[in-house]
């Protein structure tokens, strides 16, 4: 039996019939990590896959719905690796998914150059520039801030864990594309396929995912939108049957 800690609660992930250890003071996944799952390539009979800046694991509980490769998560916050473990345990998905707790910067070294065919990442998106800014919770400005972890550490790492041909996907905000795009080609990082997402119709684009092939060639496409809610503040039929298998 799998225990609950403190203010700890176990959510469902509908779509996908699974279940989920959060916690609002520490840690509670984001559309975004949703939409990362669904968006990136994956294989669907075998491969080895990653997703680093982990959280509680809820981008490999998701993966684990579309591909039978096996899937491994690096967190390096203790608690939300803890809360992770536990939940992967919970749905019996030990014999394909694991939770490091480490540094992405050190995985390379430790798990091997070159060893995987797909890496996810949903890293922080906001810098330290402004301390006022960041969350008096550790773990919050930890997840939200590049404290621990900038967007170039989850770049160069993703390269150096990738295999030549592989893919990387990133979720993140419109206002650093042109940071990725840069970063990404710096280190062999191709762009290939980017997807925004809106939150209503004649709203600004506030999430992009883009997907990188190692030593790809150029031939970037831009794919069709992802609208959040309709003009009643309700999850368009899109989300729905992402969030619920609708």
């Amino acid at each position: 039996m799998v225990k609950l800690k403190e203010d700890e609660r176990l959510d469902y992930l509908l779509a996908e019939d699974l279940r989920i250890i959060q916690s609002p003071s520490v840690f509670a996944f984001s559309l975004d990590a949703v939409l990362l799952a669904r968006f990136v390539y994956v294989p669907i009979q075998k491969g080895n896959l990653l997703d680093l800046c982990s959280g509680n694991g809820v981008i490999p509980l998701f993966l684990s719905a579309r591909t039978k490769g096996q899937i491994t998560g690096v967190e390096i916050q203790e608690r939300l690796y803890d809360m992770a473990v536990r939940s992967i345990a919970y749905n019996g998905l030990e014999n394909r998914l694991q939770m490091i707790h480490g540094d992405i910067k050190e995985m390379a070294k430790r798990l091997g150059y070159g060893k995987f065919d797909v890496i996810t990442c949903n890293p922080p998106y906001f810098t330290t520039q402004e301390a006022g800014e960041i969350n008096p919770n550790e773990h919050l400005a930890i997840a939200r801030h590049e404290i621990l972890c900038t967007l170039e550490d989850a770049i160069k790492s993703s390269s150096d864990l990738v295999r030549q041909g592989g893919k990387v996907a990133f979720v993140h905000r419109p206002g650093r594309l042109m940071d990725i795009i840069t970063l990404m080609r710096k280190y062999r990082l191709e762009p290939k396929r980017i997807q925004f997402v809106y939150p209503k119709i004649g709203k600004e684009a506030n999430t992009l995912m883009i997907e990188a092939i190692k030593d790809g060639s150029p031939d970037l496409k831009i794919l069709p939108p992802i609208i959040v809610y309709n003009e009643n503040d309700e999850y368009t039929k899109e989300i729905r049957a992402i969030l619920y298998g609708e």
